[in-house]
């Protein structure tokens, strides 16, 4: 049986703790199993890497920035296989362009274009354990990539898609995937399984234990996943296509407050002008969620929608000439907002799902200014300082 296991930053802090996932790694070798580890950097190494950055260059290039980010996984991976050793079992360490990662060339946000494990089965043949530092690879011009946040998660799963593994083990600080953050909700609980689609909303809507285009590609490939504590042993949450139906309609309550509102007021109520903003925001390479547009009254209307928080003013910026030309009362930028969302696979199917939320939410006095909704999720947008309060309630009104 071939296992992947991933270890996030969290996990790997000190040497107690790499030592401890030293333990659950060759607990699983002597098991029987091949193992291939995937390690992300210790703890705060990234943000003090970012911080030494800033101290050098605010504006360092992309390219400079992904040299040193990589730099991080390599430290982990190398004490991983040294801890390995020291409990007496065979280890190697591999950069992600040794484990045959090639990514495009996008610096600091890399897609994986493949993954070549050669090297990596060649070393399994040897009953080695494999530690491959997570969240980078390499593109055509030989220059270290890195993936982007969850990069690890990615990386794990992508080595368990392109080997077939039996199981793609992530493990974290929690005990699995949760109703709501176990830390910030009271009595949140813990889900036995959970669909890859149900996980996909949750992780897109602001939800921490997985990364979401890890999601995407263990639901592309058919990677079964377990998420489970690296702290303590329990039963984590099994993530996979299908299980156990009409067991819970509300699956999770997720929190996004990284997330900006850009509003455009008075544009022409006519053909293409909605277009003509989404075409705009797209250039300038900005993702979008949570649009609402008003019905047209004395020939204008109004438009709103969510962006990435870090991308709000890139988003004005980017509408500014054309909401100029159109003669736009006002177009602005507001961060002090969050994104509360409810999911689950059998919303679609049962009445007053919504009106429920909604009712939570107006029973804690707290005003809701945009919804929006797919198949199986309600995302509605709140004040940022009402997001805590707001989580609770939601969660509160549907688990007790």
């Amino acid at each position: 049986m071939l296992v992947v296991q991933k270890f996030g930053g969290s996990s790997v802090a000190n040497a107690e703790r790499v030592m401890n996932v030293a333990r659950i790694v060759t607990d699983t070798y002597k098991q029987g199993n091949d193992v291939v580890v995937v390690v992300s950097a210790q703890g705060d190494t990234t943000d003090d890497l970012i911080e030494k950055a800033k101290e050098i260059n605010p504006r360092a290039s992309k390219r400079e920035m992904d040299m040193l980010m990589a730099s991080g996984e390599q430290i982990s991976i190398s004490l991983l296989a040294m801890a390995i050793d020291a409990l007496g079992f065979p280890a190697i360490s591999l950069l992600g362009w040794q484990a045959g990662f090639s990514t495009d060339s996008k610096y600091s946000s890399a897609r994986i274009k493949r993954v070549d494990p050669e090297r990596i089965r060649a070393e399994l043949d040897k009953k080695r354990i494999v530690v491959v530092a997570g969240f980078q690879g390499l593109n055509k011009y030989d220059d270290i990539t890195t993936l982007g946040r969850g990069g690890s998660d990615t990386s794990a799963v992508a080595i368990a898609a392109a080997m077939k593994a039996d199981l793609c083990q992530i493990y974290t600080d929690v005990e699995g995937v949760y109703t709501a953050d176990p830390r910030k909700v009271e009595n949140a609980q813990k889900l036995p399984e959970i669909t890859y689609d149900e996980m996909l909303e949750l992780a897109t809507s602001g939800a921490q234990v997985l990364n979401n285009r890890s999601v995407e590609m263990a639901k592309k490939y058919s990677v079964e996943l377990e998420v489970l504590s690296s702290l303590k042993k329990a039963t984590g949450t099994k993530v996979k296509e299908v299980i156990e139906m009409e067991k819970m309609l509300i699956k999770g309550v997720a929190k996004d407050a990284g997330v900006a509102r850009v509003s455009i007021v008075g544009l022409p109520d006519s053909p293409g002008v909605a277009f003509k903003v989404f075409s705009r925001v797209a250039q300038a390479h900005i993702t979008v969620d949570n649009i609402l547009q008003s019905v047209g009254r004395d020939g204008t209307k109004d438009i709103a929608f969510t962006v990435p928080a870090g991308s709000g003013e890139d988003a004005v910026e980017a509408l500014k000439e054309f909401c100029e030309m159109k003669g736009a009362k006002e177009l602005r930028c507001d961060t002090d907002v969050a994104k509360i969302s409810i999911v689950g696979a059998g919303m679609e199917t049962h009445e007053g799902v919504a009106a429920d939320m909604f009712e939570a939410l107006a029973d804690a006095n707290i005003n809701i200014q945009t919804i929006s909704s797919s198949e199986i999720r309600i995302s509605v947008l709140v004040a940022k300082e009402d997001a805590d309060r707001a989580v609770a309630a939601v969660h509160r009104h549907f688990f007790g």
